[in-house]
């Protein structure tokens, strides 16, 4: 565990250690994701905005966890983008992130609806339950 981490989550308790892991995996899937992972660039031609960070994140949460995306999310205290904001800000301030001169905590604010854009794509016919007798 990451002590950083640690000290986040017991100077305030409202998001979950694993949302701040999450976080900082989320960095690194959208830099890939938008080709960003130069080692040869400076860190602001590797910059993600905070668009493109709450996108790669659900992006991210989907390919982990599937149609359980939201209910993972809110297990870890997260229910709308501008949690995210407040999460990166906090690592920011930890030093486990950095940040450009433009970036701002409003970059997250009300950005989309968050449970919307983890369950768009999933669909649940009656061909998907078990038939009687099935399981």
């Amino acid at each position: 565990m990451d002590p950083k981490i640690l000290d986040l989550t017991r100077a305030d308790s409202r998001f979950a250690y694993e949302a701040y892991e999450f976080v900082c995996e989320a960095v690194g899937f959208t830099q890939d994701r938008l080709g960003r992972t130069d080692i040869e660039a400076g860190e602001d031609e590797n910059h993600v905005s905070g668009e493109e960070l709450l996108r790669g994140a659900c992006a991210m949460a989907v390919r982990d966890f599937g149609m359980m995306a939201p209910t993972v999310f809110r297990h870890w205290g997260i229910r709308r983008t501008d949690d995210f904001g407040e999460i990166v800000f906090k690592l920011i301030e930890a030093g486990r992130l950095s940040r450009s001169d433009e970036d701002d905590p409003d970059d997250f604010h009300a950005v989309f609806d968050l449970d919307k854009a983890l369950t768009e794509g999933f669909e649940l016919t009656l061909s998907d339950r078990p038939r009687k007798g099935e399981r």
